[in-house]
């Protein structure tokens, strides 16, 4: 016997899909299982059925008091199975973090700050003494399957006046690992410039915030993207939306549609403030903006699935296979007129709506919650 049996779904090509999981796996999965006996059956009257949803850059450390949330808020009650913090914690605090995600019902894992401090406040990089292999490398030693990739945040009033610094300490370190971690990089108010940012980073490095609206972004004063951007993201450097508070426009977002610059991934950046108030709110929302800009169901359901899987290597996650982890997604797509907001207050209204109704992890069920 089964433990769950999800039948009449469909995948997000709309064929018919069924999935039957036992011990926390896939155990089969058709078009039209037959025979079947189950614990638990789940008739999702003709919905989609996709691998979990991966947000791969989200603030849910609890314990700050600039960005954070409640990690169940970000994942399995907005239909995300898994998340990845960017960031938050550093080698100081990534432990009590990793101890505290232990009972949350989302996956959850974590960048490592290259500040042993974290997030504490704004200015996490203004002092490089808080940038320390030691500490660094014993913390990415003691949460192998918790650390999943480092984190730079080369914002002005982040770094203050140290400019590249932190971020070529990051690329140290990552060289100096025997761990094959990506580094993430959130960009912002410059100093320090885009262009000098993206120089140092390599293939399968990450830029966050990529279409967000600010002068230090991918856009010149003209509209055009910027030649160096095209370089970047021809030598393999991964691009990431990070919505966030101030860090996604409408306008980029179709510029660069239009140039070909497709995001690796789509993640929100989202804490209980840009959750509770907009304009981020969740991961659906953040993937109607992108259907918005021109991005069809299986390109944006990819790219919050095996994608991320890809990008920081997690294990048995992101795809639809026997003996994958029973993460899944279901959710439907509405002709239904929304607003949508991006960080700069721009609006555009949308008749593609996307609604999840369940997060399954390791095939336990979760109702999402109404917003």
């Amino acid at each position: 016997m089964i433990d769950l049996y999800i039948k009449n779904g469909r995948t997000v090509m709309g064929n018919p899909l069924e999935v039957a999981v036992k011990n926390g796996k896939i155990f089969a999965i058709a078009t039209k299982l037959w025979d079947i006996k189950a614990k638990k059956v789940l008739d999702v009257q003709g919905k989609y059925i996709s691998a979990g949803w991966i947000d791969d850059h989200t603030h849910c450390y609890e314990k700050l008091s600039l960005y954070y949330d409640d990690p169940d808020e970000d994942g399995i009650r907005s239909g995300v199975t898994t998340i990845i913090d960017a960031g938050s914690t550093g080698a100081d605090n990534i432990g009590d973090f990793y101890e505290i995600t232990r009972v949350k019902k989302t996956n959850v894992y974590a960048m490592i700050n290259i500040s042993k401090t974290g997030i504490l406040a704004q200015d996490e990089l203004g002092d490089l003494n808080r940038i320390q292999w030691e500490p660094f490398k014993k913390a990415v030693a003691d949460y192998p399957n918790f650390i999943v990739g480092i984190k730079a945040r080369e914002s002005h009033s982040v770094v203050i006046d140290n400019g590249i610094i932190p971020l070529k300490k990051a690329k140290e370190y990552q060289n100096k690992l025997k761990e094959n971690l990506p580094v993430m990089v959130h960009v912002g108010a410059n100093p320090p410039e885009l262009k000098d940012v993206l120089s140092l980073m390599t293939d399968g490095d990450i830029l966050t915030h990529a279409y967000n609206g600010k002068p230090n972004g991918m856009l010149d004063k003209n509209g055009k993207v910027k030649d160096f951007v095209f370089e970047a993201y021809n030598r393999g450097i991964k691009f990431d939306v990070g919505h966030g508070t101030d860090s996604f426009n409408f306008k980029t977002g179709e510029i660069a549609f239009k140039a070909g610059l497709t995001p690796s991934t789509i993640s929100t950046d989202i804490y209980h403030r840009n959750r509770e108030n907009g304009p981020v709110y969740n991961m659906a929302t953040t993937l109607d903006k992108m259907m918005l800009l021109g991005y069809d169901l299986p390109t944006v359901i990819q790219m919050v699935t095996e994608t991320p899987v890809h990008n920081f290597k997690l294990c048995n996650k992101g795809r639809l296979e026997v003996d994958y982890d029973a993460d899944l997604t279901i959710f439907d797509v509405y002709n239904e007129e929304k607003n949508l907001v991006d960080s700069n207050g721009n609006q555009r209204i949308t008749h593609t709506h996307i609604k999840p109704y369940y997060a399954i992890v390791a095939g336990q069920t979760y109702k999402v919650e109404e917003k």
